[in-house]
């Protein structure tokens, strides 16, 4: 029986081991040696990929190859070229066993198809599927260690870049800005994913392949928690003790939009006031539709939106109201809601002088909730003592540790918040003066429906259509402003004192 031979050659490009040698070196020796046995070549076979896990194209021709009977033999420079996971190790076993592969031959290995040579080719695959399994399992003993001292193991972020000096993670100060006003484009206009990824690529961010960034990469960026200082490997967090330059308000912001994004949506259109209001007369949400004229003397189309109940609750006599009437009757509102601008800058003095007064007292919350922190750290430190010692199974650990992470995350949060502003009782009151102040701007005449209808979620009240009008049940502080003519009537410290703020 003639004995056929298929040269394969094999170098991962994640390759450990420096001593393997390259494909072009492999394909020189393996010829030389074929050429001074006087072996029968009949094909050559090269490939650039890991043999950890099954799956190799090339491999699986060559495969192909001994199964037909085209070729019976295989020429390889060592047995973990062939193999390094149990599978593939097992098939080439088998396939001598049934006789389809007759002989393998290896320049740094000793093969002879009999029981003790079988048993000795096992032993090879099994040594390089240990050497797989013990590098991976120390890469990952190094990895949990890396990510202990608040260091990233892996790739930076856009906007990083990984400093081989330090062996740590750098923010790239020309990147970062461009990744910042991302976060910042994303949050503040209506863009897609698409138009982020598209700008990103314009800039000059690409992905390792050259290639422009995808649209799941733009996802995972908004996302990544690593912008705030949290890194999260392995369905666990970790502290970063990497610099940040995405702020957690901007970031908390994004995350909320992302979550809008992520609902599923039913329909094609996006109507603006979609899901804020509901029919006085029965309960019913008021959905939107669009409803389309031809103009028969210019040969044109015209799309019109309308709301309306959807009567799905109960028999309902409300009509349909067109979206330019709806928007007006939402500018009526934030003209109500509107505060004089030097009312807006007396009341904010006030809440800079009240911020003064409330620093005084923050050292002593300060230290309080260092204390916390300091009794989380040491909760953690004994949670992780005890899944060192055994004591606690891996997915409890997780668990309890992320519960723990993302508590010392809330202390640390007001920590921040308290030390830049002195305490957090009075942003609701600023939030509110600031949307008091812009409703002068949203009431404008060409002011979008869309900014409409996001001034008026922001300022917290219910929605009813009731003969076509718009009626509204507004909580404080913007009730004071609307009721009875409050804006306009009273004097700003008797508005402020209506207000809860003290003068």
């Amino acid at each position: 029986m003639d004995t056929r031979f298929v040269i394969y050659c094999r170098k991962s490009t994640d390759e450990k081991d420096k001593q393997v040698l390259s494909i072009e070196s492999q394909l020189a020796e393996l010829r030389e040696f074929a050429h001074r046995e006087r072996l029968e070549v009949v094909g050559e076979y090269t490939e650039a990929k890991t043999a950890k896990s099954p799956g190799r194209p090339v491999f699986k021709q060559v495969i192909s190859l001994i199964e037909s009977g085209s070729a019976n033999a295989i020429l390889s420079w060592a047995p973990d070229r062939l193999a390094r996971n149990s599978i593939d190790g097992g098939y080439l076993i088998y396939l001598l066993d049934t006789g389809k592969l007759v002989d393998l031959k290896f320049p740094s290995f000793w093969f002879e198809n009999t029981p003790q040579g079988k048993f000795m080719l096992n032993i090879a695959f099994g040594q390089s599927k240990y050497y797989v399994d013990n590098l991976s399992e120390n890469v990952k003993r190094g990895n949990r260690q890396k990510l202990r001292n608040g260091i990233w193991p892996n790739c930076a972020p856009y906007g990083y870049k990984n400093d081989r000096e330090t062996r740590s993670i750098v923010i790239v100060p020309e990147k970062a800005r461009i990744v910042r006003s991302m976060f910042a484009t994303f949050a503040n206009q209506s863009v897609s994913y698409t138009h982020i990824a598209r700008l990103m690529t314009k800039a000059g961010f690409a992905r390792r392949t050259g290639s422009p960034i995808r649209v799941d990469q733009v996802k995972h960026m908004l996302a990544n928690p690593f912008y705030i200082g949290i890194m999260k490997y392995g369905g666990e967090l970790y502290e970063g003790k990497h610099a940040t330059f995405i702020p957690k308000s901007l970031f908390n912001q994004v995350q909320i939009k992302l979550n809008k994004l992520d609902r599923p949506q039913y329909g094609k259109h996006n109507f603006a006031f979609s899901g804020l209001m509901r029919c006085s007369e029965c309960g019913a949400t008021i959905t939107a539709e669009n409803h389309t004229k031809h103009y028969k003397r210019s040969d044109t189309h015209v799309s019109y939106t309308y709301y309306r109940c959807t009567k799905k609750l109960k028999p309902c006599s409300q009509l349909y109201v067109s979206e330019p009437n709806l928007a007006d009757q939402f500018r009526e509102l934030a003209r109500m809601v509107a505060l004089p601008k030097d009312w807006g800058n007396q009341w904010l003095a006030w809440l800079d002088r009240d911020e003064k007064q409330l620093q005084a007292t923050a050292h002593e919350q300060v230290n309080d909730h260092n204390a916390k922190l300091a009794e989380l750290q040491f909760r953690l430190d004994r949670l992780l003592d005890g899944y060192l010692d055994g004591s606690i199974d891996h997915e409890t650990y997780k668990v309890k540790q992320n519960k723990l992470f993302m508590s010392k995350q809330v202390l640390e949060d007001k920590i921040a918040k308290i030390s830049n502003n002195g305490s957090a009782s009075l942003e609701p009151m600023r939030d509110f003066i600031m949307s008091a102040l812009q409703a002068h701007k949203i009431a404008r005449k060409n002011t979008a429906s869309e900014d409409l209808a996001i001034f008026a979620k922001n300022i917290d009240s219910n929605y009813f259509l009731h003969n076509q009008q718009l009626e509204y049940e507004l909580k404080k502080p913007f009730a004071s402003l609307r009721a009875a003519g409050l804006a306009r009537a009273m004097t700003p410290a008797h508005l402020q004192n209506s207000l809860s703020v003290t003068p």
